[in-house]
């Protein structure tokens, strides 16, 4: 459990990361959204090899795939909702990055889990989805570090918050080797197919929209060029 903890503490480590970007004003305007398009791509890549064809693959009926995606989804839009609604909405970079925040924990929690299962059977984790899942952390938390900022929330603030998902992923990633190592295949298939769920919604309400908030048609390379990198990792793997 403590090297599935360890390993999940390093893909999540990345967030930290993507903070410290964020704190040194020093990525801002095409950069930033070539960075946040590279990181779409990685995560649509994900979806596709490293979650949606992992759970076809142990599902029995394939129902689980459907629930768990569904479930993902939606936990995804009633969050973004609650927060959309909080006192303050509406104005400009009111919602501080949170809805990302939030993608960043939905998806994050049960890829790391999936991590830790990787590590079953006393190999070492799976690189492809170690690498996906550092990579695209990078974006995610850049963009959401930068609302925040934006919004008046401190620098410790943003590192702190930061702190505590990559904690919460490193715990993950040990449950998911002690708990789930002798579940169900459905089981694994549902928590997969969450994530991917999760992962679609925040692409489509959110991290596509930053992508293209500049209106620079190389996002569209940018993006390729992720999905090409993540896939070449986890079909190699």
């Amino acid at each position: 459990m403590a090297a599935a903890g360890f390993w999940g503490f390093v893909a999540a480590s990345s967030l930290v990361l993507g903070a410290l970007i964020a704190l040194s004003g020093r990525l801002k305007g095409q950069p930033l959204v070539l960075l946040i398009g590279f990181g779409c791509g990685a995560l649509i890549s994900a979806v596709a090899y490293d979650l949606i064809e992992e759970a076809a693959a142990v599902s029995a009926t394939g129902l689980s795939v459907a629930l768990g995606f569904v479930i993902g989804a939606v936990t995804y839009y009633v969050g973004d909702e609650l927060i959309e609604r909080m006192p303050g909405a509406g104005e400009s970079s009111a919602d501080g990055g949170l809805p990302i925040l939030l993608g960043a924990v939905l998806d994050g929690i049960p890829e790391s889990i999936v991590l830790g299962l990787t590590l079953v059977g006393g190999g070492g984790p799976s690189s492809a989805i170690l690498v996906a899942i550092f990579i695209s952390n990078v974006p995610e938390s850049v963009a959401s570090s930068t609302r925040m900022l934006a919004s008046g929330r401190r620098p410790a603030w943003v590192i702190g918050v930061w702190a505590l998902v990559v904690v919460a992923s490193a715990l993950a990633a040990a449950v998911g080797y002690g708990l789930f190592a002798g579940a169900s295949g459905d089981v694994i298939s549902f928590i997969d197919a969450f994530a991917a769920g999760a992962i679609l919604t925040l692409l489509a309400d959110d991290l596509l929209p930053a992508a293209h908030a500049e209106r620079n048609r190389l996002v569209g390379l940018a993006t390729a060029a992720g999905f090409g990198v993540a896939a070449l990792l986890s079909l190699s793997a």
